[in-house]
C-alpha cells in the first residue's frame, strides 16, 4: 500500500471503533479511478476482519428514455442526468443502519438494475463511489455533509483524456463517437469535479 492508503485505511479503522456505521465518500472525475480505490478499500477492510460494502453511484442514471426525451441522451452521465433525490435518499437510509437494497448500473446494457446489491445490517463501513458526491452545485451541495469520511481521485487532465479513451474502445466505439464521449461530455463533467468539489479528507493524484 501507499502512505497515502495506509493512512486511508488507519482513519477508517480509527473512525469506525464505535460500531455506528461509518460512511465514506469517495469522488473524482469519470476515468479517474474511483471504482478502483473503493474496491481495493472494500477488499482490505475485509481482509483486516471489517464489515465492508461499495455503494456505487452510477445506480442513479436516469435511464435512456428519458434522457433521450429531454435530449439529454449524448449528456448522459453530466451532474443533471442522475436521479440525485432518490441517491441522496438511499444514502440517508445507509448511514441510518439495517439492510438496504442498492440498484447497480450495467455498462454493457447502458441502464441501472434496481435492487441488484444488498448491503447488510451488519456492514458497518460503506463506501460510496461516484463524480460528484463531492460536488458544490445545485442539489448535489446537500450529500457532502452525510459522509463521515471524503476522499477525491483527481488525475490530470491528459491522464483522464487517455483512460476515457482506453475505456471507450474497450467498449467497441468508433473514433468520432470516442471524440464526441469524450471531448463533448466525460472532460467537461471531469473537469467541473476538479473545479467544484469540496475539499476531501484525503486526495490521491491517480489510482
Amino acid at each position: 500500500m501507499t502512505p497515502v492508503l495506509d493512512d486511508l485505511i488507519a482513519e477508517i479503522e480509527r473512525r469506525a471503533q464505535d460500531g455506528v456505521r461509518l460512511l465514506v465518500g469517495v469522488a473524482g472525475p469519470p476515468g479517474a479511478g474511483k471504482s478502483t480505490l473503493a474496491d481495493r478499500l472494500h477488499k482490505i477492510l475485509v481482509e483486516r476482519g471489517h464489515r465492508s460494502a461499495v455503494l456505487p453511484m452510477d445506480g442513479f442514471h436516469l435511464d435512456n428514455a428519458i434522457l433521450e426525451k429531454r435530449g439529454d441522451l449524448a449528456r448522459k452521465g453530466a451532474p443533471h442526468t442522475f436521479d440525485i433525490r432518490g441517491l441522496g435518499d438511499l444514502l440517508r437510509a445507509v448511514k441510518a443502519g439495517g439492510e438496504v437494497f442498492t440498484p447497480v448500473f450495467d455498462r454493457d446494457r447502458e441502464l441501472a438494475i434496481a435492487a441488484a446489491r444488498c448491503i447488510d445490517a451488519e456492514d458497518r463501513i460503506v463506501i460510496a463511489e461516484g463524480n460528484y458526491l463531492l460536488l458544490e452545485q445545485g442539489r448535489w451541495a446537500s450529500l457532502a455533509d452525510l459522509f463521515d469520511l471524503t476522499v477525491m481521485v483527481a488525475p490530470s487532465i491528459d491522464e483522464l483524456e487517455r483512460r476515457l479513451v482506453a475505456r471507450w474502445t474497450h467498449y467497441g466505439l468508433t473514433a468520432a463517437q470516442i471524440e464526441a464521449k469524450v471531448e463533448g461530455n466525460d472532460l467537461p463533467n471531469g473537469r467541473l469535479v476538479i473545479e467544484r468539489s469540496a475539499a476531501a479528507d484525503f486526495t490521491f493524484d491517480t489510482f
